[in-house]
């Protein structure tokens, strides 16, 4: 299977949510040759890629078909790291949790699907996560960057959310070493939420959130 046969077959089964499908696709691609690398790279990281863009173009992308393909995304990668030719390196690293009082986690699933495909390492806190929480295993961590998910309202804005994770980085020097990324329902219906809870970027879904992490984690390491 050429390489470009590979990429229309397996984003098929993504866009379609045909987990076995895809799957077969990526097997039948290893018999034939094709390297553990380019399948990472140049099938499944573009295939994110796609569905990033079909979502910036209003294009009818569900919930079923995010969180397949970063589940998709998740145990390819997962099969095809050990068999790099050499360890691939990590761009960064994230903690990532539930705001405290929010017990919502499918958002956070389908992030940390996509991240491990772009070689970003995440630490998963839960749901229900204080904020002096987040903060710790930060800098425990060295992550670059601190995720919080929040499905409603009062807790995308409640004083123990995002607001009490800046005003603890900001008490500790660390606001320019650690950055803030937050997602979820409230974020969406308010594009300028993010602001108000002193976030440092937003993602409309989990699968953008890859992107913007990475280019979170770019800014704090330049």
């Amino acid at each position: 299977m050429k390489l470009e046969q590979l990429i229309i077959a397996y984003n098929e089964a993504v866009f379609d949510t045909d987990r076995d499908k895809a799957l077969q696709v990526i097997q039948a691609a290893v018999n034939n040759g094709v390297s553990p690398e380019e399948i990472v790279f140049d099938v499944v990281v573009p295939a994110i890629e796609q569905m990033i863009k079909s979502i910036s173009e209003d294009m009818d992308v569900n919930l079923a078909q995010h969180f397949m393909a970063s589940q998709i995304a998740a145990e390819v990668t997962d099969e095809m790291v050990p068999r790099f030719k050499h360890s691939p390196d990590i761009i960064g690293r994230i903690v990532i949790g539930t705001a405290q009082g929010d017990l919502h986690s499918l958002g956070k699933q389908i992030v940390t699907g996509c991240l491990k495909a772009r070689m970003i390492e995440y630490i998963d806190l839960g749901v229900n996560v204080p904020p002096e929480r987040f903060v710790d295993e930060a800098v425990a961590a060295h992550a670059q960057v601190i995720g919080i998910s929040a499905m409603m309202v009062h807790t995308a804005r409640g004083e123990d959310g995002c607001l009490k994770v800046r005003q603890i980085l900001e008490e500790r020097g660390l606001e320019d070493q650690i950055k803030i990324v937050v997602g979820g329902a409230p974020f969406r219906f308010d594009h300028d939420l993010y602001k108000i809870v002193q976030a440092d970027a937003w993602a409309e879904d989990g699968i953008t959130a890859g992107k913007v992490i990475g280019e979170l984690i770019q800014e704090v390491r330049r």
